[in-house]
């Protein structure tokens, strides 16, 4: 099997730019408050749907408010939005849509972050990781309001939810996840390993299902954003078990 490599901030890179935002999404699932299953109020981070559009149902305006909900209401709310998303995507509390509303300066690099797991990418890196023949990168506009006149073309890729963490590097005897919500807390292991049979084939990017904050890419990109020149990853190779 290729390696995968695990995605984050290459901070000294990033830091020759002055680029800096301050946006969240349009749209968000509500958190679920006392769930019937498990009793946890809980909303994730890490599930993004930049191409998801939710001003094509009615009610999206209550879909504007991030907060908690009773469960029967966040089912109610998920259920609108299903016919929207990827197929068999799976939707839990606090996944957001739309595209990143809010203000941006300075001069931006190929990658910016934002935390660890939002991205953001220039128009110019993603075309060239396009022509590599990278595959399964979606680059969504953004509705970043910038204070200089000619702004930089800044897209955010929606990296779906494909792998998994593998169990040897989970806690022992982690409780399943709550069949009602989903919940599953447990920290980030140290040295992660990714499941093998898990992985997707299809693409060169994407997050783990288990552990939606985590991007990991393959070779194939590892090696064209490189070639490109493109900086502001840096690259950690997992094990695959």
């Amino acid at each position: 099997m290729p390696p995968f490599f695990w995605l984050r901030d290459d901070e000294a890179a990033t830091s020759r730019y002055s680029g800096d935002f301050d946006a969240t999404h349009k749209w968000f699932l509500p958190g679920i408050k006392d769930c019937p299953g498990c009793g946890v109020t809980s909303a994730g981070w890490g599930r993004q749907y930049p191409a998801v559009d939710l001003s094509l149902i009615p009610e999206h305006r209550e879909f504007e408010e991030p907060r908690a909900e009773p469960f029967h209401e966040f089912v109610r709310l998920r259920e609108l939005v299903r016919p929207l998303v990827p197929p068999n995507t799976s939707l839990p509390p606090g996944t957001s849509f739309g595209p990143l509303t809010g203000t941006a300066s300075g001069q931006f690099g190929p990658f910016t972050w934002q935390g660890t797991s939002l991205m953001i990418i220039r128009r110019d890196a993603l075309d060239s990781l396009k022509a590599a023949g990278i595959r399964g990168l979606l680059g969504c506009k953004t509705e970043l309001r910038f204070r200089q006149k000619t702004p930089p073309d800044i897209l955010e890729l929606q990296i779906e939810p494909r792998g998994l963490l593998h169990r040897d590097c989970l806690p022992p005897g982690l409780a399943p996840p709550c069949p009602t919500c989903g919940h599953q807390y447990f920290r980030r292991p140290d040295d992660p390993i990714l499941d093998g049979a898990s992985l997707p084939t299809d693409r060169d990017l994407f997050r783990l299902d288990n552990f939606s904050t985590m991007i990991i890419g393959t070779d194939r990109f590892k090696d064209a954003v490189e070639q490109g020149g493109w900086t502001g990853i840096s690259f950690r190779e997992l094990p695959v078990r």
